[in-house]
Parts: structure tokens; C-alpha cells; sequence
């Protein structure tokens, strides 16, 4: 099911990163800025996932540093993508949708 807006806990377990960590990341990278509802609790988007995925990728993944992961964050805001360049990078859907199907299926296994 899809949802207009997250959690922060919704948002860990998606992205498997803990929440202290978004909330870090937060001050760090100005385009990570998910909005707050009326009790202060932080609402994330799509497009706050679709971030959170990419930074966690450089900087857990590929070892980069904030800085560095910053830069490549410019850099590709000032890059112009080619109309024939495709991304390697499955979209939030596809991630949230096989992490159900990873949840569902170790729950069965644990069944049998």
C-alpha cells in the first residue's frame, strides 16, 4: 500500500537505517529536510526515501564520507542526465515492495 507521508520509525525499518542516524543526516545534507506534522513528529515522502536510500548507499554502502557524499549529490543536481541513460537504482516501490515479500516469506519459513 502506498502512503503519502512516513514515519520516522516506518522510514528505518524500510531503509534499514536507524533513526538517529536520519535525524544526523538531516543536518548535513540540506535536501533531506522531511517536514514535521502538528506534534512535531517527522513526515517523510517518497522523495525523502528515495534520499535517505541513495545516501545510505554512498556513505554505508561505498564508504563515502558526508562530504564526499555531499559532493556527489551537486555534482548530479548540476549534471543533465541523457535522454537514453537509464538508473541501475531500483525505485522505492520496488525496494518496499520486496521487502514485504522478504518479510512474508521468512515469516512462512519460520512456519514450516
Amino acid at each position: 500500500m502506498k502512503k503519502l507521508y512516513y514515519s520516522i520509525g516506518e522510514v528505518s525499518e524500510l531503509t534499514n537505517v536507524e533513526p538517529h542516524v536520519l535525524r544526523y543526516w538531516e543536518t548535513i545534507f540540506k535536501e533531506l529536510s522531511p517536514r514535521k506534522n502538528r506534534a512535531g513528529n517527522r513526515t517523510y515522502r517518497e522523495k525523502d526515501i528515495t534520499l535517505i536510500l541513495k545516501l545510505k548507499d554512498l556513505i554505508q554502502d561505498n564508504k563515502y564520507s558526508t562530504a564526499g557524499a555531499q559532493k556527489v549529490l551537486e555534482d548530479e543536481k548540476n549534471q543533465i542526465p541523457a535522454d537514453n541513460e537509464s538508473s541501475e537504482k531500483l525505485p522505492f516501490d520496488a525496494v518496499r515492495d520486496l521487502k514485504e515479500i522478504r518479510r512474508f516469506l521468512l515469516n512462512l519459513s519460520e512456519k514450516l
